[in-house]
């Protein structure tokens, strides 16, 4: 196939009153890539060959995804690795049903290959469905998206890199005990081109930065380890400096010193006052994973289970106490899951899951949500790279901050008998998503409005709503700060999915705090 002009490719899409609007977003010939003739003829020979084999709907995803990966142990480099995964990934509609098929061949004469392979998988498919699918209307968008970033990470050296973690690493075996030390530092770029039979022509590039540290103490057989409370977020190399990357390995040090001296705490019913750091995966487990609306309708199962948040209880549900609202939101600032417009092309934003306590919303996208009777999907159709099927992924799921302006320092003050509790740490929630358990970092022993000590040793049982219905005290929007999961898995064959959750401190009453070390019966 000859290559296409720019107008061409407008005008055989269907995307020719699009014109005016890609020439305001910015899709001029600088932005190289997306204008590039070999790309604009993969999209037509896509859409193109969709459209004469009787598709009603048809998309094509170029994708590059490259991932960088640096780490150090004790004294010395660990390894590093430098991937990319680059191809095209074709999606057609047709009586009814989807057929997918990629290629990691970027030409048109393989991509129109693809594309019949799609038809003929959407035919076969057709027979089985009881119902065909249908898609919720969106605006055909032409535009441009990226991470907003000062320094692009992939250009700074590797060994900058190591020279950096093993830095870090030797401040955290400054001990007196024997220590061991992990740094690793990972960098994700995501850059995606869209297009449809709508008429959507989307660019996107996003950037992820995935630092971490750990510290393990050892003395007499008992051992410790603290990690460092900073997440992921999309962003560029300068956020390492804003996160005190650096700077709190000394701190980190003294913790571990300090855990490795604690008591272990004592089992009973205490009030929890929860970092963000800590309570960004609790959110994740109970108000993430059970808000997707396949897992509620039983059509996921892998990795995190189904959910007890079925449709027939949307708007009736207490889910969480009355002054508790949840958000989903794929527009938050660094989140991992923020972008301009998910993999249906439909764009991003925020709408409420848990509202005023009443649970009220699901994550959707545009095949989902008719299932529930919505006019137009929340955007959360998400694929991990040009051979992955798009299917729902979780955005960014947050605690809305109280109207008050509280902060750790008062939550503490207003507290006579709890335990304060900073970072991540193991956790456990059944197929339902309702029964959990969740341990942190580092645990501080609150009486009387004042951190007494500090404590090791500690986990929190509860379940999903008595969990958040024993939520009385939220922070506010000072401290609001996100945590991050950089791999969540789901799906069958899996995918991966980035996503952050963001919450101030806040108060849990009279939750069940057990000692994690303890022997049953002892």
């Amino acid at each position: 196939m000859s290559p296409v002009s720019r107008r061409q490719f407008l005008t055989s899409s269907g995307l020719a009153a699009a014109s005016v609007i890609a020439s305001r977003a910015g899709l001029s010939d600088a932005r190289g890539l997306v204008l590039e003739p070999l790309l604009l003829a993969v999209i037509d020979a896509a859409l193109s060959t969709a459209r004469a084999s009787g598709a009603s709907y048809a998309d094509v995803r170029v994708h590059r995804r490259r991932e960088e990966n640096v780490s150090v142990r004790d004294d010395h480099p660990a390894g590093t690795t430098d991937s990319e995964r680059y191809g095209v990934g074709v999606r057609v509609l047709k009586d009814g049903a989807w057929g997918f098929a990629a290629t990691a061949r970027v030409d048109a004469l393989e991509v129109k290959r693809v594309t019949q392979k799609a038809v003929a998988i959407a035919t076969a498919n057709a027979s089985l469905r009881d119902r065909p699918i249908e898609l919720a209307p969106t605006a055909a968008h032409v535009d441009v998206w990226q991470t907003p970033l000062a320094k692009d990470p992939f250009k700074i050296p590797v060994a900058d890199k190591l020279e950096l973690l093993l830095g870090i690493s030797h401040t955290l075996r400054q001990q007196k005990v024997t220590a061991f030390s992990e740094a690793s530092l990972s960098t994700r770029l995501e850059w995606k081109l869209f297009a449809n039979t709508e008429g959507a022509l989307i660019e996107q590039a996003i950037t992820r930065i995935g630092p971490s540290y750990s510290v393990t103490l050892v003395r007499d057989g008992d051992f410790v380890s603290r990690g460092w409370d900073g997440q992921a977020r999309q962003a560029g190399w300068e956020y390492l400096a804003e996160s005190r990357f650096v700077e709190d390995a000394a701190q980190v040090a003294e913790d571990a010193r300090e855990k490795l001296a604690a008591p272990p705490v004592e089992p009973g019913r205490r009030d929890l006052i929860l970092s963000p750091e800590n309570l960004w995966l609790t959110i994740h487990e109970s108000v993430g994973h059970p808000t997707e609306l396949d897992r509620a309708l039983g059509d996921e199962a892998n990795f995190a289970g189904t959910s007890f948040a079925t449709p027939d209880k949307l708007k009736k549900l207490q889910y969480a106490a009355p002054h508790v609202t949840l958000f989903a939101d794929k527009t938050t600032p660094g989140g991992l899951a923020t972008c301009g417009y998910d993999d249906d092309g439909v764009r991003t934003g925020r709408w409420n899951l848990v509202e005023q306590g009443r649970f009220v919303g699901y994550q959707t996208t545009r095949e989902q949500a008719g299932w529930i009777g919505e006019p137009q999907s929340r955007g959360c159709a998400y694929a991990q790279d040009h051979a992955s099927v798009p299917f729902q992924r979780m955005p960014n799921v947050s605690l809305q901050p109280g109207h008050e302006p509280l902060g750790v320092k008062q939550l503490i003050e207003a507290t006579d008998d709890g335990v304060y509790v900073l970072g991540n740490g193991s956790w456990s929630i059944d197929h339902q998503r309702y029964n959990f358990q969740f341990t942190g970092q580092m645990f501080y022993e609150v009486k009387k409005g004042k951190v007494t000590r500090a404590l090791r040793d500690v986990g929190y049982q509860s379940n999903t709503l008595e969990f958040w219905n024993a939520c009385d005290l939220i922070g506010g929007a000072q401290e609001f700060r996100l945590g991050s999961a950089f791999d969540d898995g789901k799906g069958e064959p899996a995918q991966s999915n980035p996503v952050s959750h963001g919450c101030p401190p806040t108060r849990f009453r009279k939750i069940s705090v057990i000692n994690t070390r303890a022997k049953k019966g002892a």
